[in-house]
């Protein structure tokens, strides 16, 4: 199995633990008093969570998970805003060279996820893929 492998540094574990639990729907596969490792099969991610005194800047633009039909982005809609998650929808948007169909969740260091269907190829490109 091949995984993509995402790092964040980020400044309460607990809560970002919480976070990521209810996100992604499991429970850390590692759990150590300065490090928590969640492995899941769909998408594929090995995603490490590392606390550190201070997160600052959005160093990062945005992470995705890219989905294969608008349908999957109104489950996982659904299935986040069940356990209390504000999911910021964009629905027949532009972004990013592409007609997309998604939503956005944001996690406790300011981090948003995008989870995303792109419906076609455009030739514009719109301002997004900031939040």
């Amino acid at each position: 199995m091949t995984n993509v492998h995402i790092g964040l540094n980020v400044r309460d574990l607990e809560e970002s633990k919480t976070f990521y639990e209810k996100m992604l729907g499991v429970t850390p596969a590692k759990e150590k008093h300065d490090y928590i490792k969640f492995l899941t099969a769909d998408p594929n991610l090995n995603l490490t969570l590392t606390p550190t005194e201070q997160v600052e800047g959005n160093h990062i633009n945005h992470l995705g998970v890219q989905l294969e039909s608008k349908d999957e982005v109104t489950k996982h809609k659904e299935r986040l805003e069940k356990v209390g998650f504000f999911a910021r929808e964009e629905m027949d948007t532009t972004c990013c060279y592409a007609l997309q169909d998604k939503f956005w969740v944001t996690d406790p260091d300011g981090n948003e996820w995008e989870y995303f269907y792109t419906k076609d190829d455009v030739e514009e490109n719109n301002a997004c893929c900031a939040g």
